[in-house]
């Protein structure tokens, strides 16, 4: 009974992180010349305990909802849009095994993005990947 509610309310979290993210990644294809970059990005707790999502335009907007899209835009510039080359913000972090999933698709100065990565804990995602998934 407790499976099939997670599962229930991670397939509905699911589904609106999709239906928010589609008008922003037909609005790129719209604008096929100027290499914008829009991406959703997701972070989930251990074994899809809870899930947060949220969409990051680069350049950043007011508009955004990312709370820290200069930053996480500058990250991924700095980075030349490889998740996996993030300057993140290196600093120790304890020994807590907590894992954490993110997520990145989209499109990046024209590049189509699907990416994933976990992390031990919390910390660890931040000391990797910086402002980038802070939200």
């Amino acid at each position: 009974m407790i499976i099939s509610t997670v599962a229930r309310r991670l397939a509905a979290a699911s589904l609106t992180a999709a239906a928010l993210a589609a008008p922003l990644l037909m609005s790129s294809t719209a604008h096929a010349d100027s290499p914008e970059s829009i991406l959703f990005l997701t972070v989930s707790g251990s074994e899809n305990t809870w899930i947060r999502g949220i969409a990051l335009q680069c350049p950043a907007t007011s508009q955004g909802h990312h709370p820290k899209a200069a930053e996480a835009c500058a990250a991924l510039d700095e980075a030349g849009g490889d998740f996996d080359r993030l300057p993140g913000d290196p600093h120790l972090c304890p020994l807590i095994l907590d894992p954490v999933t993110v997520t990145a698709k989209g499109m990046y100065d024209g590049d189509t993005v699907d990416w994933q990565r976990t992390y031990p804990n919390a910390c660890a995602m931040e000391a990797a990947a910086g402002p980038v998934f802070e939200f």
